[in-house]
């Protein structure tokens, strides 16, 4: 569990902002639930045979009254169970959103924290592929907005579970077939073999690899209707441009997916390549103790996607603040105090240094604040009723904004239109 800092604030606000704004672009609306929930939720939305449940999960007993509880792992079966409770659907379908931390416990490497942040959407009450394929358009359409395009793009892949009883066929198979080689299978994967034989595909034993790609595909398990919701869902990714990929061992970490599910990925992360994944979860709603009520969502990843954005370094961020004001005596830190609260009206991001250093060490202060523009204010300054700007930015050296003096009720003007003029010179 990290500290995040504030060096690092800056790139989440921005990020945070943009995918926000794409959200409400579809119509999204957001939820916000509990961070401690029921164990008994997700052990019954996620699947008593998964790893989250089985190995992932910091749950504890209430001493207060016995229950046990659970620091969520993920968000889905938490929002399903929001919506059961206040009846969410009442007038039709409905979109949701949410962002905020998960818990796992798990070993921490790069990309798999034990508190990660996740941003996730979820769609109730629509049948067709048409939600996964907005869903997927809005992703895509994210990855641009973050700067990924072309060779910075992640990658599609998507996979079909096809129905309840489809899968309890294909389940059959997998389970004569791993039966055959048993003695081949590591610990994790026998345990799972009697109940859940699709949890096998999802191992990360590299031993298990050629085991798993030579076992049965789903794909020849599948009856007419998840062939052509799978064929229609494809249409939609064609008619855009969307490229992916089919992997038939793609089942994701959780047991309540049917039909579509799939993830985006990238190799540059390596080992933790996902940065967002998800899925047709038709069933949870009613496992959960609502009425049946089909659903469509997918999370992403913020650490993951962080650490993307900074090995393409994709986003440039503006900077935090407009202006350091430095001072040379009591008297100019008091007018610094007064002046600085009087411009904010402006919407300028300012800072006054309010110790009692040498101007010499304000000024280096100033220099590492990240401020565009630095101000000294003075007894001369006081006399003359201005203050002397200088900037700090090299994005001001193009139109030449050296060092000057300004009469104060002019300052807010002139840092306005000097900074509008850096914008267009980027």
């Amino acid at each position: 569990m990290n500290d995040l800092l504030p060096n690092s604030t800056n790139i989440w606000s921005e990020i945070e902002n943009r995918v926000k704004n794409i959200f409400a672009r579809y119509g999204y609306e957001e939820i916000r639930t509990p961070i401690v929930e029921s164990t008994d939720l997700f052990k019954r939305g996620i699947g008593e045979i998964t790893d989250i449940v089985e190995k992932e999960m910091y749950s504890f007993v209430d001493n207060l009254n016995g229950d046990s509880l659970t620091l969520r792992p993920e968000n889905t079966a938490a929002v399903a169970r929001a919506v059961v409770e206040h009846n969410l659907t009442y007038d039709g379908p409905k979109k949701l959103w949410y962002y905020g931390p998960m818990f796992r416990h798990e070993r921490p490497q790069r990309g798999r924290y034990r508190q990660f942040n996740q941003f996730g959407l979820e769609a109730f009450g629509y049948d067709g592929p048409e939600i996964e394929a907005e869903q997927l358009f809005l992703i895509n359409r994210l990855w641009g907005f973050l700067g990924f395009n072309n060779e910075y793009m992640p990658s599609l892949e998507l996979n079909c579970l096809g129905s309840t009883e489809e899968r309890i066929l294909y389940k059959k198979a997998l389970t004569e077939y791993f039966l055959k080689f048993s003695k081949d299978l590591d610990d994790d994967s026998k345990r799972r073999l009697d109940k859940n034989p699709l949890r096998i595909l999802d191992s990360k034993n590299l031993d298990m690899k050629d085991l798993i790609k030579d076992s049965p595909k789903i794909t020849n398990f599948l009856g007419k209707e998840s062939i052509e919701h799978n064929e229609r869902l494809t249409k939609y990714l064609r008619d855009l441009n969307i490229n992916f990929k089919f992997n038939t061992c793609l089942v994701r970490g959780l047991d309540y997916y049917n039909l579509t599910v799939f993830e985006w990925k990238h190799e540059i992360l390596g080992a933790q390549s996902t940065i967002c994944g998800g899925g047709r979860y038709d069933n949870l709603v009613k496992v959960i103790g609502g009425k049946s009520l089909s659903a469509f969502g997918f999370a992403i990843g913020m650490e993951r996607l962080i650490d993307l954005i900074k090995s393409f370094n994709t986003i440039s961020l503006k900077k935090n603040l407009d202006l350091y004001i430095t001072h040379i005596g009591k008297s100019a830190l008091a007018k610094a105090l007064i002046f600085a609260e009087q411009v904010r009206d402006t919407e300028l991001k300012i800072k006054v240094d309010m110790s009692q250093s040498s101007i010499k060490t304000q000024m280096k202060r100033a220099s590492l604040s990240g401020a565009s523009f630095v101000a000294i204010l003075g007894d001369s300054e006081l006399d003359l009723g201005c203050m002397t700007l200088r900037p700090l930015s090299k994005n001001f050296e193009n139109f030449k904004a050296h060092q000057k003096s300004i009469p104060l009720e002019s300052v807010a003007d002139f840092l306005l239109n000097s900074l509008k003029n850096m914008e267009k010179e980027k």
